[in-house]
């Protein structure tokens, strides 16, 4: 029910966000990470509550249908990984980060499953659940440095979830090549600017936070995530907020990789999808864009200067695609 392949890219969204915004990938922003996990799995429950009289038709195999979790049983997982998960979240950062971070995400996630999926804004909720757990990575520190990770990790599930709208019925028509057109989108964005300002130490997080805090609240907003992804490329170092340093050479070297293997996991399977969209395809398609996350999420940790960190998130993929042949990600 919780589709544990799937559930392997959710902690990397935390990690890009805390390590974008200057925080360090230590025991509070792991609260955060199995918070986030908590939630995920919370939406699957919730999920498969949601669409059982779908499944029933068109995926009798999953749990509810199939009688293997009852409808009632699979309500009360979703409210208990969402009460752990808020737990979590406060555990991690007490109320503030609670408030601002930790109930918008779940709340997104209940809004999506239980009303905005079906509609034409679901892919842009989904897109927003994803953002918003890169943000709660930042914890109780300024969500501005963290923008443009949340914005690029947005753009990639906001297209990934519209193609997943046509892996049952096989009539994704041309929306393989938007999906392509996203791929590409989201690897320049990955990778923009990490080679044109000087090396320099990267700033504290007081200094950052200050400076954040004289000018003001930042644009946590759908839209202004758009701006920073679409006009952030003339920009340098990991995120927006900040006097954001060129990474080091290593760090460089690993973004450019780990953004490669993100775009040709996702373009493959989006190619062969375009050749021929039947549902098989695009299910394929899906899963890859699923799992293409964890070498985007790579991408993003390196540019902030964690080319270690990059390499184990990067190393999960073949783990997940494994995983992939016994439980299905979608």
């Amino acid at each position: 029910m919780v589709r544990a392949p799937a559930a392997l890219t959710v902690p990397g969204d935390v990690l890009a966000g805390a390590l974008s915004a200057g925080r360090p990938a230590g025991g509070r922003t792991l609260l955060l990470a199995a918070s986030s996990v908590s939630l995920y799995w919370a939406g699957m429950a919730l999920n498969d509550w949601a669409d059982r009289e779908e499944d029933a038709r068109e995926r009798p195999e999953r749990p509810v249908p199939s009688g293997r979790i009852s409808a009632g049983a699979a309500l009360g997982i979703a409210g208990g990984l969402t009460a752990a998960g808020l737990g979590l979240g406060a555990l991690a950062g007490g109320r503030r980060v609670l408030l601002r971070r930790t109930l918008p995400l779940a709340a997104t996630v209940w809004a999506y499953d239980l009303g905005l999926k079906h509609t034409p804004l679901g892919p842009v909720a989904m897109a927003a659940a994803r953002a918003l757990d890169v943000l709660h990575g930042t914890g109780p520190t300024p969500a501005g440095p963290a923008l443009r990770a949340a914005a690029t990790v947005g753009a990639h599930t906001w297209a990934l979830t519209r193609l997943s709208r046509h892996e049952v019925n096989g009539t994704a028509g041309r929306e393989p090549l938007l999906s392509l057109a996203a791929t590409a989108a989201v690897t320049l964005a990955a990778t923009a600017g990490i080679l044109r300002a000087p090396e320099r130490q990267r700033p504290n997080t007081a200094s950052a936070a200050a400076r954040q805090a004289s000018s003001g609240p930042p644009d946590t907003t759908l839209a202004g995530a758009r701006h920073l992804l679409l006009g952030s490329a003339a920009r340098s170092g990991p995120g927006i907020g900040t006097d954001a340093p060129r990474p080091p050479g290593r760090s460089i070297a690993v973004t450019v990789l780990t953004a490669t293997v993100y775009a040709v996991t996702c373009a493959r399977a989006q190619c062969a999808a375009l050749r021929d969209p039947d549902a098989a395809r695009t299910r394929a398609a899906v899963g890859a864009g699923i799992h293409a996350l964890l070498p985007l999420q790579a991408a993003l940790v390196s540019r902030t200067g964690s080319p270690k960190l990059a390499a184990l998130l990067a190393a999960v993929l073949p783990q997940a695609a494994r995983l992939a042949r016994k439980v299905s990600p979608t």
